[in-house]
Order: structure tokens, then sequence, then C-alpha cells
């Protein structure tokens, strides 16, 4: 009868008092954990989150900075084909017109022009091929600065003589293969 008498005890309170849990522990771990929480959130999150944006920011400047290299190159290479197919159509002009006068002039004559005409077209040539060689020397020079600039920006640091050279060397090979 006397059990019958007290009242049911709460199932929540008995599962509680079985594990032994205090609500002034947990209340305090509860803010003890909201704190960490909060303070990770602050100083190691959204730092983080700013190194990786700029990471993300760097290397799409490098990627633009290789495709602008990339066009440049292309444009430096059309413009050394364009001056050697203008070298080869002034080369052809000259033969054209060295034939005209050679048919229009005694055989020495005609033999004469021949010779010069194809003595101004190996200098054309030769001209071109220079010019050509310049300009590659050059386009390579360039674009080695590049991929130094480049790489001292992706790198974030400060490239030394010898680096700039080893660079500078390897893409020059590079561009000749």
């Amino acid at each position: 009868m006397l059990a019958a008498a007290q009242p049911a005890e709460n199932p929540f309170q008995a599962v509680g008092r079985e594990f032994g849990w205090e609500p002034k522990l947990f209340a305090s771990q509860v803010v003890l954990i909201c704190l960490v929480a909060f303070v990770l959130a602050k100083f190691a999150y959204k730092p983080l989150i700013a190194m990786l944006e700029y990471r993300k920011q760097q290397i799409a400047e490098s990627l633009e900075n290789a495709a602008k290299t990339r066009r440049e190159l292309e444009q430096a290479r059309g413009k050394a084909q364009e001056i050697v197919n203008q070298a080869n159509v002034q080369a052809e002009k000259l033969i054209q017109e060295a034939r005209a006068a050679a048919a229009r002039v005694q055989e020495t004559e005609t033999q004469k022009a021949i010779a010069a005409a194809e003595q101004i077209i190996s200098k054309a040539r030769e001209a071109a091929a220079l010019d050509h060689e310049r300009m590659l020397t050059e386009l390579r020079r360039e674009v080695g600065r590049l991929v130094v600039d480049t790489t001292a920006k992706v790198t974030g640091k400060i490239l030394t003589a010898d680096d700039q050279q080893r660079l500078a060397g390897e893409t020059s090979r590079q561009l000749s293969a």
C-alpha cells in the first residue's frame, strides 16, 4: 500500500540520477562548449577562410598571367611569321623583277642580273633569319622574365639571381624544344 501511495517518479529524473547527471555541471559544460566554439570560429576558422581566399586569388592571378603570356607568345610568333612571309614575298618580288630585267638584256647581262638577284635573295633570307633569331631571343628573354615574375608572385618570395637565371634558362630550353 505504501508503494501505491507514493507518486510515480519522473522517468527522466530516474535516468539522470542513474547516470549521475548534474544540471549545474551540465549547464557549465554547455557554456564552456559555446565559448570554445565562439573562440574557434573567431580566431581560427575566419583567418583560415581568409587565407584560403587569398591563395585562391593568387592562383587565379597566376593563371591569368600565364594565359596573357601565352597570348603574347602567340602574337610574337605571328609577327615573326608575318615578317618571314613579307621577306619571302619581297624576295619573290625581287626575283620576278630580276627575271623581267634579265629578259630585256643580253645573255651576259641576264646572267649578271640573275646572280645579283639570287645574292639579294640569300641576303634577304639571311636578314630575315637573323631578324627571326633576334625576335625569338627577345621573346625567350621576355617569356623568361615573365616566368620569373609570375613565379615570384605565385611563391611569394624574392627570387635570387641564381633562381632567376635557372628559371629563365629552363623556359628558354622549353621554348626552343
